[in-house]
């Protein structure tokens, strides 16, 4: 990586926009970004092009070396033109700085920081509190915290991805508390048991990885349930012998 990044004022970076002297606010998105990947950010001043150099200029180098009077049948024969134009670009000398792009491309290749052993993880995140049954709702579903971390009525931070949904308490030294899969759909009424099968029901349940996997509290049980035929099925083949007819475990976290 390095160490500094020089970035135009869009809004992904930049919060506001504030007059010329004043400290520009930072997307809190970026800042966690630069602060994982250890660079620092550097704003390039509004309305000055020279500010970020010729890096639009590639386009045009590309274009009129490469592109310009050709075509191409498939992507492949276009790399095919670029690889072969390559050398001969990586053999000039650049205007700016004086050097042979090829030499000072490996300097400056050998100076870059190494990158974190975890990529940063862009997700949504959301904010929910935390019920008297230690369980948050998010969704149209309620996903389960472990009792002894957290009190009823504080507040959680949920880092949503595709995969999953990880809930992290709030603070200066945030705390991965549980971690939950992502709902198989974004249609709403699905309760999931651990085996992974699932039917309608009313808000969807799902187990994380730290609740208990005993006979005596087995599964997350649905706060709504569906037509009797389908609840005594779904009860019959919980362990600990629950049945048609029995009345089930509540659930303990």
């Amino acid at each position: 990586m390095p160490a500094q990044i020089v970035y135009d004022r869009t809004k992904t970076v930049v919060r506001r926009h504030v007059g010329r002297g004043q400290a520009t606010p930072l997307h809190p998105e970026a800042v966690a970004f630069a602060s994982h990947y250890d660079f620092a950010i550097w704003l390039a001043a509004p309305y000055r092009a020279q500010t970020k150099g010729r890096v639009e200029r590639q386009v045009e180098i590309v274009r009129s070396h490469v592109l310009d009077g050709r075509s191409f049948a498939s992507l492949a024969e276009l790399d095919a033109a670029f690889a072969a134009w390559l050398p001969h670009r990586r053999s000039q000398v650049h205007r700016t700085h004086g050097e042979v792009i090829a030499a000072r491309a490996d300097r400056d290749r050998a100076a870059l920081s190494p990158l974190p052993d975890q990529p940063y993880v862009v997700c949504d995140r959301h904010t929910r509190r935390v019920g008297k049954d230690a369980l948050i709702s998010f969704a149209a579903s309620h996903y389960s915290v472990p009792w002894r971390k957290v009190r009823p009525g504080s507040r959680v931070e949920l880092r949503v991805t595709p995969a999953e949904v990880a809930i992290w308490s709030l603070g200066p030294s945030q705390q991965l508390l549980a971690t939950h899969p992502a709902p198989p759909d974004a249609a709403a009424g699905w309760s999931t048991r651990a085996t992974g099968t699932a039917f309608p029901t009313g808000p969807r349940v799902s187990r994380c990885r730290h609740a208990p996997q005993t006979a005596s509290s087995p599964h997350l049980l649905p706060r709504a349930w569906p037509a009797p035929a389908a609840r005594d099925r779904w009860l019959g083949q919980l362990p600990g012998g629950q049945g048609p007819g029995r009345p089930a475990t509540p659930c303990r976290l």
